[in-house]
């Protein structure tokens, strides 16, 4: 009997190997806004994915990763805004660590599935004094 329920527990582990990675998935949709300038350009970096390039506002799938996401936006007539997309440790890899052991957390782990970013992130942008309004259509350069 006792080798049963020793093999039974090691089917189970093989089958929640990776149970994040089954059930979440290794990418995720996240939303880019910039509240009250849409059309801004902004930049995605993260060693992850590199360096993705969105124009507001945006949707986009992302590989997961423990890695934070750095957000850049650009306007004609506003300062930058910066802001970070950050990635979080999946509630399920509780679970693995229960039902999936060290094969299911190390699945998890490489995939990036444990890992999961916020829904959106909103980007705040300050417009610049005395660009555009009045003299619209001139060149900065006269201003």
């Amino acid at each position: 009997m006792g080798r049963l329920t020793v093999a039974g527990l090691g089917v189970i582990s093989i089958l929640f190997a990776g149970c994040s990675t089954i059930v979440k998935g290794t990418q995720q949709q996240v939303s880019v806004n910039t509240p009250g300038v849409p059309g801004a350009m902004c930049q995605l970096t993260s060693p992850a994915i590199g360096s993705r390039t969105v124009q507001t506002p945006a949707n986009i799938v992302l590989e997961k990763s423990k890695h934070n996401v750095a957000v850049t936006c650009q306007a004609r007539c506003y300062s930058n805004g910066v802001a970070t997309l950050a990635s979080h440790t999946e509630a399920m890899t509780a679970g693995n660590v229960l039902f999936g052991g060290i094969i299911g957390l190390g699945v998890d782990a490489a995939s990036g599935a444990m890992n999961k970013y916020d829904p959106n992130v909103d980007v705040i942008m300050t417009r610049l004094p005395g660009c555009g309004g009045k003299h619209k259509g001139t060149p900065m350069a006269s201003l």
